[in-house]
């Protein structure tokens, strides 16, 4: 097993870090990472801004109902972005404008890639991550935050740093329910199917409580089928800043 896959196999969810700094060529070499990530049809439809103001981590770290986002050494946040190839057809004379539902989604899919790629390039060198869905509890917020033009929107966060946690291996359900060949597949009683894995889900630890258990899966699911509130207004977020989502 090569490097690379041993890593992939050990990723773990890191949330408290070293306060020392991530070294600047460590960074410019993250960077070039993330330039290289894939791209769909190669235009680039997303960006992502590095967030170095406390304050702002802080403002953050509100928005997303998670304080220790506030002292992470690094805190990059990816966008969908349309904005920069309208300037250019702009400025080519053509009115039109990159605002589809594919360009939201080409955007929206590069900027995971990127930074899913990121990650993996932190964990290679002995650091760790930790992804940010929940930068989307208030999406305007965050869009009045930092300020985002029209046709841009973010997508996810990512913190990382050396890491001061020690997390267990969070357990993963049977590959049987998740991958398939060639049709999707279906079963009768998912409870049913998912009781061992209910089980073990009930013995890890979560480090943001280290005192309780999480729940079985199958009642995570019935818990969590309620959006976040804040999150379901998301939409209309995407809609204000521009994108055409019918």
């Amino acid at each position: 097993m090569n490097s690379t896959i041993k890593h992939q196999l050990e990723h773990r969810t890191i949330r408290f870090f070293e306060q020392k700094p991530v070294p600047e060529e460590m960074i410019e070499l993250f960077i070039q990472v993330i330039q290289r990530t894939a791209t769909s049809n190669g235009l680039q439809f997303s960006s992502f801004i590095r967030i170095t103001d406390h304050n702002l981590k802080q403002k953050i770290a509100e928005i997303a109902k998670q304080s220790y986002i506030a002292d992470v050494p690094e805190l990059f946040i990816f966008l969908a972005d349309g904005y920069r190839n309208t300037q250019i057809l702009k400025e080519s004379g053509d009115n039109r404008k990159f605002n589809s539902m594919d360009v939201l989604l080409q955007g929206i899919t590069d900027a995971s890639l990127s930074a899913q790629n990121l990650t993996n390039a932190v964990e290679s060198v002995g650091m760790g991550a930790v992804f940010l869905g929940a930068i989307l509890n208030d999406a305007q917020a965050l869009v009045d935050l930092l300020a985002l033009p029209k046709l841009t929107m973010p997508v996810l966060g990512v913190a990382f740093g050396y890491i001061n946690d020690d997390p267990q291996l969070k357990p993963r359900m049977p590959m049987k329910y998740r991958f398939y060949e060639n049709t999707y597949r279906t079963f009768d009683d998912y409870h049913q199917e998912l009781a061992d894995y209910d089980q073990v889900m009930k013995t890890y630890y979560d480090t943001r409580n280290r005192n309780q258990c999480l729940a079985a899966f199958t009642d995570q699911v019935v818990l969590k089928a309620t959006p976040v509130a804040g999150r379901e207004n998301i939409a209309s977020v995407m809609k204000k800043q521009g994108f055409l989502l019918d």
